[in-house]
């Protein structure tokens, strides 16, 4: 055969995180994967952020892709051979593509060129506000100022947001965020967990991403109800304290799970070089609970 190595027979992809067992990804995966008449197969796989590097080297010619969550996204980005250039600005990779594995014809062969990075969640929040109504943007609130509050600031400045106040309990911890908001070329101030405060500045704002956990939110669920668009990038357990609050206020809430469906498109467009067959893979998530 000159030395050439055969196509592998069967593709491979996963998700890898810690915990991971709760992940939807899976649904969405297989229903595109099928939909677009592959036989490869998507799995769960629990891996730390120290443990990515060394799991990603082990894995064959076989394998595609990888879906990367929490609390592996910086890690993913570092690992990676080649990165996007917002995965790059917004510090952090959900997305790991084999270099060379596929082309539109699905017929390449992993060339071991080693690993692209994107961040296809900032295609998930974009996707997930214009669902819940949010067309355009001057105003915004980020609650929380972690590893997915900056791919929702790109996504904001994205959508027009001109200002944005990012809701922290450690403002020094806040402090990435607030760069990259400034040099997105939005006006950012940032806000500790004054419940007042809150109240005004998510009332003023045209939508509030919030990226903290259930529990976190929940003090302050009232005021951020104030909105009238709110992105919970939880899914599970649905709905929130935070989505209760904003549906007793008769406001838009949007579950993360609008979020997960949204950045996945990416995903399986990038894995297979094709259009993701996006009525299938959201039937797969049906009912949705919004």
């Amino acid at each position: 055969m000159g030395g050439e190595s055969a196509a592998p027979s069967v593709r491979r992809a996963a998700v890898l995180g810690k915990p991971i067992s709760h992940s939807r990804s899976p649904q969405l995966h297989l229903a595109a994967y099928r939909a677009l008449g592959l036989d490869w197969t998507y799995d769960r796989i629990e891996c730390t952020a120290e443990q990515l590097p060394g799991l990603v080297d082990g894995l064959g010619p076989e394998w595609v892709g990888l879906s990367v969550t929490m609390p592996g996204k910086e890690a993913a980005l570092a690992y990676a051979t080649e990165r996007t250039e917002r995965a790059v600005l917004v510090g952090s990779a959900n997305t790991l593509v084999r270099i060379g594995v596929v082309s539109s014809d699905l017929q390449a062969v992993a060339s071991g060129g080693g690993w692209r990075a994107d961040c296809t969640d900032v295609d998930g929040v974009i996707g997930a506000l214009r669902g819940g109504g949010v067309t355009e943007l001057a105003e915004a609130v980020v609650l929380g100022a972690g590893g997915t509050a900056r791919p929702a600031l790109l996504a904001l400045a994205e959508l027009g947001a001109q200002q944005v106040t990012v809701i922290a309990r450690d403002a020094g911890r806040a402090r990435t965020a607030l760069d990259l908001a400034e040099r997105l070329g939005m006006t950012a101030t940032v806000l500790g967990f004054d419940p007042a405060a809150i109240g005004a500045a998510c009332a003023r704002a045209g939508a509030v991403v919030s990226t903290i956990p259930a529990e976190a939110a929940a003090g302050v669920a009232d005021q951020v109800a104030t909105a009238p668009v709110v992105l919970d990038a939880i899914y599970n357990p649905w709905p929130t304290p935070l989505a209760a609050a904003v549906a007793r206020a008769g406001h838009t809430v949007v579950s993360g799970l609008e979020m997960l469906l949204n950045q996945a498109y990416g995903q399986v467009e990038q894995f297979t070089g094709r259009p993701a067959p996006r009525a299938e893979m959201a039937a797969s998530l049906e009912p949705r609970e919004i």
